[in-house]
């Protein structure tokens, strides 16, 4: 069984498995304590990149939507079923979001040119523009945070949550 290191700077985490270590000495909390500070810099990064997505009018379901269609390419079209799939939407979650950016007239549904009876999402140019702004604002954030660790360690961060991933 791992010991818990006593540090001058706990977090949440550290009160968490101290109090398991407490009840039950036993336990390996090593998984707890990746996959709890995983969880919560996740959520803790997911609201700063989202106030950061908010001078740009959009939210992080209207971007994941647009960078989407960016990343796509020109023509920067998908069909709904393609942008539910990559999102991992209902399609009645992604007709919801559409609707929206289409009236925000960051997004157009146009004919689909093998399908007559089907539509694609087409990022418009204003669409594009957004998007490209929330984009570099969402990653300065991304940056601050990282940025806290020298760069060795990052690069090293990220193949290690890369392999881990990987195993799940």
């Amino acid at each position: 069984m791992r010991q818990k290191r006593a540090t001058a700077t706990g977090d949440g985490v550290d009160v968490i498995v101290g109090q398991w270590a407490a009840e039950r000495p036993e336990l390996e909390t090593l998984p707890m304590e990746v996959f709890g500070r995983i969880y919560r810099i996740s959520r803790l990064m997911g609201d700063r990149v989202e106030r950061a997505y908010a001078p740009s009018g959009i939210g992080r379901g209207e971007f994941d939507v647009l960078a989407t269609l960016r990343r796509a390419g020109e023509p920067y079209t998908l069909s709904p079923s393609q942008l539910s799939a990559a999102l991992m939407l209902t399609t009645g979650g992604m007709t919801g979001r559409l609707d929206k950016l289409e009236r925000a007239e960051l997004v157009q549904r146009i004919p689909d040119p093998a399908d007559r009876r089907a539509l694609r999402a087409r990022l418009t140019a204003k669409g594009r523009q957004v998007v490209d702004e929330a984009l570099t604002a969402g990653l300065a954030e991304q940056a601050a945070a990282l940025n806290q660790l020298p760069a060795t360690q990052r690069e090293q961060l990220a193949g290690l949550l890369r392999t881990l991933l990987a195993a799940c």
